[in-house]
């Protein structure tokens, strides 16, 4: 088995609700996916996956899709301030965990068709959530 992987950071907001910790406040991260893709066999030059077209597919929709947003659930009532203020929101029908974005990211590389195994991010230096199927 074959396995590639690519780091990517970013920053982030979000907010949790229904939570009664410090998170349950609008606030950032310095955020950083790492993607894994594994796979059986590599192709003719010898990769599994080319890191340019990493970058070229998944570091560019990050960076365009949730780098500098505020990741907010659909329920969050302050998403109409936010966008009466123009802020750059990314809403999702889920409470923005690191659990659940790592999953956004993920889906997201399978819709491009990497062959992901799984995806961490990291919302600090000592934490992190993974997904993988």
């Amino acid at each position: 088995m074959y396995r590639v992987t690519q780091q990517i950071d970013f920053c982030y907001g979000h907010r949790l609700l229904n939570y009664q910790g410090k998170c349950r406040h609008l606030h950032g991260h310095n955020g950083r996916a790492e993607i894994v893709l594994e796979g059986e066999s590599l192709d003719q030059q010898g990769m599994l996956v080319d890191f340019s077209d990493i970058k070229r597919l998944l570091r560019t929709w990050i960076e365009d899709e949730l780098d500098h947003r505020m990741i907010l659930c659909e329920a969050d009532p302050a998403i109409p301030t936010l966008k009466q203020l123009n802020e750059p929101l990314v809403i999702v029908p889920w409470n923005p965990t690191a659990e659940n974005i790592a999953k956004m990211i993920f889906d997201y590389a399978k819709s491009q068709e990497f062959p992901v195994a799984e995806v961490s991010l990291w919302e600090t230096p000592m934490s992190f959530a993974t997904y993988r199927q």
